[in-house]
């Protein structure tokens, strides 16, 4: 196939997609009317199935494979950093060791460590009952965790923080996802279905069917990629010798 001909058909390939696009914007409601279909949809199927949040019934049930792919691209990005800086064979790193940081800030963050892991923690597991969830649950819980790095060393944060065990959680979190979205595919209905378990009672931690178990995976796995992240670049911030014999 020539050059000419390949951009041809590129171009009305092109043009057929640019008129199936602006048919479809031409038929959308009016701007600031008072048609929202999708918006009056989600919400009751978000209160059918028991889910007091309407944006995690929105994200784990709904749209839940999309949520899977938000997933994935952190999954991936993370694993693309630990890629590009793991330590090379010829260079030598020390431990990074914090600035100096005044006494009053060490206090707080000491004090505020365990009240910011317990908020995160609290976030995830009332993700379909309030506004929270995985996403923002396991960033306050892995943050909180970094609070010990300014309130003592980084000593101290490497013993509550084994890099491999967050590795293999990350990784663990994401197949339970993909467990739970092929469990409905084995019970015949489809994947990521919220069919697999009972809605229970409305506005408890047991409501939503599987939403708070697809919330729960999403919050282990974005708290354990934050860590290993961060892990790398707090390794990544200190000086990096060369071999001495060079």
């Amino acid at each position: 196939m020539s050059r000419r001909l390949r951009l041809w058909l590129l171009a009305v390939g092109g043009a057929g997609v640019a008129a199936l696009l602006v048919a479809a914007g031409l038929g959308l409601p009016a701007f600031g009317g008072p048609s929202h279909p999708y918006g009056d949809r989600a919400v009751r199927a978000s209160l059918a199935r028991h889910t007091a949040n309407t944006i995690a019934s929105v994200n784990f049930d709904q749209r839940a494979y999309d949520t899977l792919g938000e997933m994935s691209i952190l999954f991936a990005a993370v694993l693309g950093c630990l890629v590009l800086l793991r330590q090379g064979r010829d260079e030598h790193r020390a431990a990074p060791e914090p600035a100096e940081v005044a006494r009053p800030v060490r206090r707080y963050a000491l004090i505020v460590l365990p009240v910011a892991v317990v908020t995160g923690i609290y976030v995830v597991a009332h993700g379909q009952l309030s506004p929270g969830g995985g996403f923002q649950g396991g960033v306050v819980a892995a943050t909180a965790l970094h609070l010990l790095y300014l309130g003592a060393d980084y000593r101290a944060l490497e013993r509550v923080r084994p890099i491999g065990l967050f590795e293999a959680t990350d990784a663990l979190a994401v197949c339970a996802y993909l467990v739970l979205g092929l469990a409905g595919v084995l019970a015949g209905t489809a994947f990521l279905a919220n069919t697999l378990l009972p809605y229970g009672t409305f506005n408890t931690l047991a409501s939503g069917g599987v939403v708070p178990l697809l919330n729960a995976a999403v919050g282990v796995e974005v708290a354990c990629a934050v860590v290993v992240l961060l892990a790398g670049f707090l390794d990544q911030a200190v000086e990096i010798e060369k071999d001495r014999e060079r």
